[in-house]
């Protein structure tokens, strides 16, 4: 008796489940490609797109092969994309990219997968390999579509990525300058800019590099101190002649002019 008042609590319970089933559950459940596929796009325009990307996954195999299938594998990224799983949607974007090359949404989708990458790069104190993954992906978009509708907004990530990448190697050999290793700094400010000339923080390299000569210098034995200032009268001669109106400029004088009367 007890067995079998056990056994008709759970049917019970197991039928209230069942009864307490949301349409939407029913319908992610079935096997009724043309009732998802509407209510897929229903929950999409009402801004439910969580609910919306697992729809269209849910029937991403259903429609293989038909003449539904790159718009449900389009739209199972953009859900994705638009609920700000952007390492989802970069993922489906990339399927896409490589399934439908001829699809009438291949474009857009190739400028969501960048834009998903872009979002995933990382600040510039931080590791860049997905800054560089972006960039790549953000040249071959130009290459291919140079005036299309997103074209700008591409090179406006991509003026912004090189910024962090030139703000990375900046900040990396100023480090030695803040630690007071001077020749080391020197050294590696002359490098970013041997590596890369058009840093856009030139200038600030520049001060740092005279900066650091004139202390290296500075704390030098005297025997060595004259050769050493001569380094710095460099720095600084290279400094004014490319930046002569920069904020920089009057601290580097008041030094040039103490170096002037020790040499």
């Amino acid at each position: 008796m007890r067995l079998s008042r056990t056994v008709t609590a759970l049917l019970l319970a197991a039928a209230a489940l069942v009864g307490c089933k949301s349409q939407y559950d029913m319908i992610l459940d079935s096997n009724d490609v043309d009732a998802k596929y509407k209510a897929a796009f229903e929950y999409f325009n009402k801004k439910k797109f969580t609910r919306a990307a697992a729809l269209f996954e849910s029937m991403a195999v259903m429609t293989s092969g038909t003449e539904r299938d790159d718009t449900v594998q389009f739209y199972w990224g953009l859900s994705n994309y638009n609920s700000g799983d952007y390492y989802t949607a970069e993922t489906n974007f990339q399927q896409f990219i490589s399934n439908y090359p001829r699809s009438t949404f291949a474009q857009q989708a190739e400028f969501l997968h960048i834009d998903c990458l872009y979002r995933q790069t990382l600040r510039y104190e931080l590791d860049q390999t997905p800054t560089y993954t972006a960039m790549a992906a953000i040249g071959e978009y130009l290459t291919q579509y140079p005036e299309g509708a997103n074209a700008d907004i591409c090179r406006h990530m991509m003026e912004d990525l090189s910024e962090r990448l030139d703000r990375k190697a900046f900040e990396n050999a100023k480090l030695y300058y803040t630690m007071e290793d001077y020749l080391a700094a020197r050294v590696a400010l002359k490098n970013v800019l041997k590596d890369d000339a058009d840093n856009i923080y030139r200038e600030d390299i520049l001060y740092y590099s005279a900066m650091a000569s004139y202390k290296y210098a500075f704390n030098s034995v005297v025997s060595k101190q004259k050769e050493r200032y001569l380094v710095f009268v460099d720095d600084y001669l290279n400094f004014i002649g490319e930046f002569p109106e920069s904020h920089y400029r009057k601290e580097l004088d008041n030094l040039y002019d103490k170096v002037k009367e020790k040499i």
